[in-house]
């Protein structure tokens, strides 16, 4: 594709640094899965889930904070295309839904702007691929996912999010006089 090694160089030290990204993502994970980074552990999670109308809610937090913990890693890695977006999708699409959205876009106010942020540079990353400097290239597997796969995987990151949040049982909002 690219037969310029200078511009090759370029987009590859790009890449591998936009998959940044991915360490961030798994240490929010991380927060969940163990308390670390000033995290509240599974526990609290779960009861912060459940409060959000996620039952049982240490089993939603648990698949959450694996998306993000293992999505992350996999991007981070540049480890097996789509899957690790796909699993950050899933976990965005629902925060943004249930947690995010009636504040606004601004991280500022509790706005979806913080996980939208990791959703784009996610499929940011799907679009372009990780690059020559991720296990993807050194194992011979990066030409393996074609658009369709991505697209294919991609979607059921999106669908999965949707389908968490249609199973939510929120709690039940009190009427004003």
């Amino acid at each position: 594709m690219y037969h310029n090694t200078p511009t090759l160089l370029a987009l590859g030290s790009g890449l591998l640094l936009a998959r940044v990204v991915g360490l961030l993502m798994a240490a929010h994970g991380a927060q969940k899965l163990f308390g670390w980074f000033g995290g509240h552990g599974l526990t609290k999670t779960g009861e912060f889930f459940a409060y959000l109308g996620f039952h049982p809610g240490k089993a939603f937090a648990t698949a959450a904070a694996l998306g993000e913990f293992g999505g992350g890693l996999l991007v981070a890695l540049g480890l097996l295309g789509p899957v690790g977006p796909a699993l950050v999708t899933s976990v965005m699409v629902v925060a943004m839904i249930t947690v995010h959205r009636t504040h606004g876009l601004f991280a500022s106010d509790n706005g979806i702007e913080v996980p939208l942020l990791y959703m784009t540079a996610m499929l940011g990353l799907v679009l372009t691929g990780y690059g020559p400097y991720s296990l993807d290239a050194w194992l011979g597997i990066a030409g393996r996912w074609t658009p369709e796969i991505t697209g294919i995987v991609v979607g059921m990151g999106v669908l999965g999010g949707l389908a968490n949040v249609a199973i939510r049982r929120p709690p039940p909002t009190t009427a004003r006089a």
